[in-house]
C-alpha cells in the first residue's frame, strides 16, 4: 500500500495521509461497469456476493464501485484465512495481495475527495463518504481522535477482509487500511494510535 515519507505508522498496519494540495493521483483505470450485481446491506459482517439481487441502492453502488476496483487489481491472487473471533476486540488480519492494491485505489479516491477540506463533525464525514459510494450502512462511528471525527468503513465482500479507518487531520484526512477478521464488526478491531496527531 502506498505510504507518505516520514510518515507514522501503526503496527502491522499502513495508512496514507492526503494534507492539502499534495495529493498522489490515482486512476481506476479505463473500466466502464455496465452490468448491475449488488446485495443488501445489513449492520452485521454477513458476506455479501456481487451476483445477489439489489434491493438497497446505496449497497448497489457500493458493490459496483468494488467491482470497478476489483477488476482493476484483477491478479488472481490467494485468499487469506482468518478465523471467526467472539471477544470484544480482535487483532487485524494480514491483507491479501489484492485487498492491498484495492485499499490503495479506496485510499486515493478518499484522499481525494477530502482534499484541503475541514471536517467540522461526524455527520459531515460520513455524509461525504456516502456522497462517494460507500453505503452508510457500511459507515461505522468511531471515538474522536484529538477532538477530530473518525469512522471506519467495511469494505468486505464476500471472503475478503478489506476495511478503512478514515482520520480528520485539518486540511484532509488519513486513510488507514487493515484486514477485519471473519464474523466480527470492523469496530471491534484493535488498532494502536500514533503518539502524536499527524500534522501537515
Amino acid at each position: 500500500m502506498w505510504t507518505v515519507a516520514g510518515e507514522p505508522h501503526r503496527t502491522g498496519m499502513r495508512s496514507t495521509r492526503f494534507p492539502k494540495k499534495s495529493l498522489a493521483a490515482a486512476a481506476l483505470g479505463g473500466i466502464l461497469l455496465t452490468g448491475l450485481g449488488a446485495a443488501h446491506a445489513t449492520a452485521a459482517p454477513a458476506p455479501l456476493t456481487r451476483t445477489a439481487v439489489a434491493t438497497d441502492p446505496a449497497e448497489t453502488r457500493f458493490l459496483e464501485l468494488a467491482d470497478l476496483i476489483a477488476q482493476s487489481c484483477s491478479l488472481a491472487f490467494p485468499t487469506g484465512t482468518a478465523g471467526v473471533a467472539t471477544t470484544a476486540t480482535v487483532d487485524p488480519v494480514p491483507l491479501t495481495s489484492e485487498e492491498q492494491c484495492a485499499a490503495q485505489r479506496h485510499q486515493a479516491r478518499i484522499g481525494r475527495a477530502f482534499s484541503g477540506t475541514g471536517i467540522p463533525s461526524y455527520e459531515a464525514l460520513r455524509d461525504k463518504l456516502t456522497s462517494l459510494r460507500y453505503p452508510a450502512a457500511r459507515i461505522h462511528r468511531m471515538p474522536d481522535f484529538s477532538g477530530e471525527p473518525v469512522v471506519r468503513i467495511d469494505l468486505r465482500v464476500g471472503a475478503e477482509h478489506l476495511a478503512v479507518e478514515v482520520t480528520d487531520i485539518g486540511n484532509g484526512v488519513m486513510v488507514e487500511a487493515f484486514g477485519a477478521p471473519d464474523g466480527v464488526s470492523v469496530t471491534q478491531v484493535r488498532l494502536e494510535r500514533p503518539v502524536d496527531r499527524p500534522t501537515s
